[in-house]
């Protein structure tokens, strides 16, 4: 059985949640340890809506719960959306007590969590393992087999990869129907291995429409269930005041790398440093390790690119100024004419390039290329 691995930056971030917020809501896929964290907090009282037991219980809810004192958790919370207004009521009747939920489908957990909750509910993303999490020594590991658990910890990669392939078919075949979801799992299956082939390029949902013979709607939908569900991030444009043709449609990045590489049939190292996507493998677990440091939220991240080709992966704003990231496989990262074309039309106060080496790099007064696994240390977050 695999050591467990402690998330000290993820467990101090949902303890200061849980000390300001009646209920504090816990998002991300499944497998990513939301429960287990939860173990750590001091709980008093757990339920597992999955649970047969547990949902027997919860048959009369507001009588379940109101008695109940300390620390709350309901585990999959979207298999009964009905408890959101419940928790409203709950909240403000005993203004000590603290809910903690947990869910694996974001886009109407957010949407009924905001409207029955407003005011008195955060929202902490967690997702795979960070860097800092595993350590400098297992950044290649980490990269290759992803974030999840028991896919990091499997007793090597073939069984990682295996346990990926069962994760893949649990969740098109049991977790998308749960959620009302009616689509084929062979169907979205093939979908989600072709998008896996555009991680890292923009958006073109008349391209994919075409390429698999479906509409441009049916495209938007499929990508949304992906989104909505944590397998997929949508990295919108920014546009800036420039008088220059601008990309406008938004990048898609499978969010978790290990996911990427199983529908890309990357089993070891050794396939994936001779995969054609090696770079883009790169920049897509590079962008997540680095949006999770800097506790960025999903709108609050951008790319910028103009039809011209200069381009910026990553942009974001703190403090009323403009930060940049690029994100390159390389052993000594250079400064190109994209960067500087970046640099300067969006005024940036400084450009990292997030590289897999282990040196700091200052390319200019302004532009420093950093190894991924010293983000927490040259990369701050303020």
């Amino acid at each position: 059985m695999a050591t467990p691995i402690d998330r000290p930056l993820d467990l101090a971030a949902v303890r200061k949640l849980v000390r300001r917020f009646p209920v504090t809501a816990i998002l991300g896929e499944r497998q990513s340890g939301k429960t287990t964290l939860a173990r750590h907090l001091a709980v008093d009282h757990a339920f597992d809506l999955e649970n047969p037991r547990d949902q027997a219980r919860l048959r009369q809810p507001q009588l379940a719960l109101e008695e109940l004192r300390g620390t709350i958790v309901l585990d999959e919370i979207q298999r009964m959306p009905e408890l959101f207004p419940l928790l409203r009521v709950l909240a403000d009747a005993r203004p000590g007590r603290r809910f903690v939920i947990l869910g694996s489908a974001s886009r109407d957990l957010i949407r009924q969590g905001s409207e029955s909750l407003a005011g008195r509910i955060a929202f902490f993303y967690l997702h795979g393992f960070r860097v800092p999490d595993v350590g400098r020594r297992a950044v290649r590991r980490l990269w290759l087999r992803g974030g999840l658990p028991p896919s990091f910890t499997a007793r090597g990669d073939d069984a990682s990869f295996q346990w990926r392939e069962q994760y893949v078919a649990t969740f098109l075949e049991r977790d998308i129907p749960q959620l009302g979801i009616g689509i084929p799992a062979a169907t979205l299956r093939r979908f989600w291995t072709m998008l896996s082939h555009y991680h890292g390029q923009v958006l073109n949902q008349s391209e994919l429409a075409r390429s698999f013979g479906i509409s441009d709607m049916t495209v938007r939908r499929y990508v949304e269930i992906l989104a909505g569900t944590f397998m997929v991030r949508l990295l919108p444009p920014w546009h800036a005041n420039l008088g220059k043709r601008q990309i406008k449609s938004p990048k898609i990045y499978l969010r978790d790398s290990g996911l990427a590489h199983y529908l890309w049939s990357v089993r070891s190292e050794r396939e994936l440093l001779g995969h054609n996507k090696l770079g883009a493998s790169w920049e897509g677990f590079a962008l997540e390790q680095t949006v999770r440091h800097l506790g960025l939220a999903p709108e609050e991240v951008f790319f910028w690119g103009t039809h011209a080709g200069a381009e910026l992966d990553l942009l974001w704003r703190r403090g009323g100024r403009s930060f940049g990231a690029e994100f390159k496989y390389a052993d000594a990262p250079r400064l190109t004419r994209s960067m500087r074309a970046a640099r300067a039309d969006l005024g940036l106060a400084h450009l990292w390039v997030v590289y897999p080496g282990d040196t700091l790099i200052r390319l200019e007064r302004d532009v420093t290329a950093v190894p991924l696994a010293d983000l927490g240390k040259k990369l701050k977050p303020g």
